[in-house]
């Protein structure tokens, strides 16, 4: 049985200086290594003039930015560059990296509820090929003294860990991962600006993939990708005036939980019972009651897929299932296109691209706009969540605009 939540909203904020999202941009994503002619700073300067660009403004017009997960130059040099006026809003998440990119957003939305800025852009890039790889970035971070002499040298080999506790509790389901990853690939094969566009997923493939950290396969991990994107966040009142198409953001929270530690996939240190979750029922009760709303009023979500057996653990923290019995739902259909929560429908982290996650926050503004290319009948909410067994962590909504329903 789903897990009830609260539904009364916890925001006053009026209508009318509540916070949306208006515009979307991206540069083309490709595999790690292919990005020859742009570096991640360039990339982030092309997403953001895309974005703005689609919410009908100008450059001069913006006056913050948001950035999470070490960004590429600081703020203020890419002000320099985009030719921006005047910056009265900067910050950026600290820590969590593919937990962070719903929490940018969040931070993006304090500031114009508050009036502190009036059009936010919230960016991420990308560039694995010319900066970093996973096993060789992570010497400088003193916690990864604390990992490698465990073999603990990538994010496979870390939450596959978690994984594999969470299978000694509750049974990780190799079936439903398998699923998630072709539904993923699937939806993907809609989406021309999909890194897997145009390479099916069979479960013959699957199968056949090298194992990288036991559960996980080579297509159970998402994607090592070149490339950024950008949005931007600002009120109801500004949008109507811009004559934009927004999607309405109905909640955008953090969490960080005490025992998560500081340090990179901190949850190693949690004791039994909390060893193996994912780290978000606290986040999602807290979500939902700033939405006023419950499992059961989500249309469609943007799950994010770092490694396929973190879906269905993120869909018991969720609610959308009991814990235990997130394979289950999955292999009863219900996150495919015709389920009653579709998911990934870009191709997620899987198969679009891995840019820390702000690429599902984009497809779920495309979802509530109706303009995805695998777009759900008449979706009016969208969950979009941030990566599990990390800390800190986030979580938002999307809502649709009534004239776009």
């Amino acid at each position: 049985m789903t897990e009830e939540f609260p539904q009364e909203l916890a925001s006053g904020i009026p209508h009318a200086q509540a916070a949306c999202i208006i515009g979307i941009g991206e540069t083309p994503y490709l595999r790690w290594g292919r990005s020859v002619e742009h570096n991640e700073f360039q990339l982030a300067c092309l997403a953001v003039v895309k974005a703005v660009r689609d919410a009908g403004m100008e450059l001069g017009s913006v006056d913050g930015l948001v950035s999470f997960a070490d960004p590429p130059g600081d703020l203020t040099v890419l002000q320099l560059a985009l030719g921006i006026k005047q910056l009265k809003f900067s910050a950026m998440v600290w820590g969590g990296r593919g937990g962070s990119a719903c929490g940018a957003v969040a931070l993006a939305a304090a500031a114009v509820e508050s009036g502190k800025a009036q059009a936010v852009v919230v960016v991420r890039s990308l560039c694995q090929g010319r900066s970093r790889r996973y096993g060789r970035s992570f010497a400088a971070r003193t916690h990864t003294n604390f990992n490698a002499p465990f073999g603990l040298f990538s994010p496979p080999q870390m939450l596959a860990l978690a994984m594999q506790r969470y299978d000694h509790q509750w049974g990780l389901d190799s079936e439903a991962m398998f699923q998630v990853a072709q539904i993923c690939n699937e939806n993907a094969q809609s989406n021309p600006r999909a890194v897997m566009y145009g390479r099916p997923l069979t479960r013959e493939k699957y199968l056949a993939s090298k194992l990288i950290a036991e559960p996980l396969r080579l297509y159970d991990c998402c994607l090592e990708s070149d490339g950024a994107c950008a949005l931007v966040v600002t009120t109801t009142a500004r949008a109507a005036r811009l004559g934009a198409r927004p999607a309405a953001l109905l909640a955008a929270t953090q969490y960080g939980a005490t025992g998560w530690s500081t340090g990179y996939m901190g949850s190693h240190n949690l004791p039994a019972s909390e060893y193996g979750t994912g780290g978000q029922q606290e986040l999602a009760h807290s979500l939902y009651a700033q939405a006023g709303l419950g499992p059961k009023d989500i249309d469609v979500v943007q799950i994010y897929d770092h490694f396929t057996g973190m879906v269905p653990i993120t869909l018991e923290e969720f609610g959308f299932c009991a814990r235990g019995e997130g394979g289950a739902y999955i292999r009863s259909g219900q996150v495919a296109r015709t389920g009653r929560t579709p998911m990934n429908t870009a191709g997620g982290s899987l198969s679009e691209a891995y840019v820390h996650g702000l690429n599902l926050v984009v497809e779920g503004v495309r979802q509530m706009r109706g303009e995805s290319t695998c777009q759900i009948e008449r979706a009016r909410t969208c969950l979009v969540t941030s990566g599990a067994g990390i800390m800190p962590t986030s979580a938002l909504i999307l809502g649709a605009a009534a004239s776009h329903l």
